[in-house]
């Protein structure tokens, strides 16, 4: 407990520093969350990633009161993970090879996480929003290029790369090479 001392020192405002063994619990929530979304979607239940994590479901509700708080979180977590990994590699390559690169790593990303695929897919989530303006901005550089067809529009690209995930999730498909596959055939859809 916190003496009233402790408590005044503290900026307005300030979040109470979680107990270790709270922090723990949510760090375990939070793996456990990205492994059973990654398998099962936002279908998955507070009750298995408790279970994954070793806690109970009381301890998931003190960190995400609801469960999308936590579906949305774990979202734009691995989103933002996706992205940082890919600034690296658009650094290093052209606007057509940038656009390329991103598409093809999004699909083997999508293969292997079915939130991710699942949210993306539908573009309800925020963090969702970003990996598409992300991705028309690409677009829009390699049409500049050369390298994609003049009359392609963000809608295309969404109902197209949206579209190709969404049946992949339909039919149950994991297989990254297949995911990619379909990376290329909606890259060659775009092409001039």
């Amino acid at each position: 407990m916190q003496t009233s001392e402790a408590r005044q020192r503290e900026p307005a405002g300030a979040v109470p520093l979680r107990r270790a063994d709270a922090r723990r619990n949510h760090e375990r929530v939070v793996a456990a969350a990205i492994e059973v979304f990654a398998e099962l979607g936002p279908q998955a239940t507070v009750p298995q990633i408790a279970a994954r994590a070793g806690v109970g479901k009381a301890t998931v509700y003190r960190s995400f009161p609801a469960k999308e708080d936590l579906v949305e979180a774990i979202a734009r977590l691995r989103l933002e993970e996706l992205e940082r990994g890919m600034q690296a590699a658009l650094g290093e390559t052209g606007p057509d090879r940038a656009f390329h690169t991103y598409v093809l790593r999004l699909f083997e990303n999508l293969a292997r996480d079915r939130l991710l695929a699942e949210r993306l897919a539908e573009a309800t989530s925020p963090a969702a929003g970003s990996v598409l303006t992300v991705l028309s901005e690409l677009m829009q550089a390699a049409k500049a290029s050369g390298t994609v067809r003049e009359d392609a529009t963000s809608l295309d690209l969404r109902v197209i790369l949206c579209g190709a995930a969404l049946q992949l999730m339909a039919v149950a498909e994991r297989d990254p090479a297949v995911w990619r596959r379909y990376g290329e055939l909606v890259l060659q859809a775009l092409r001039p």
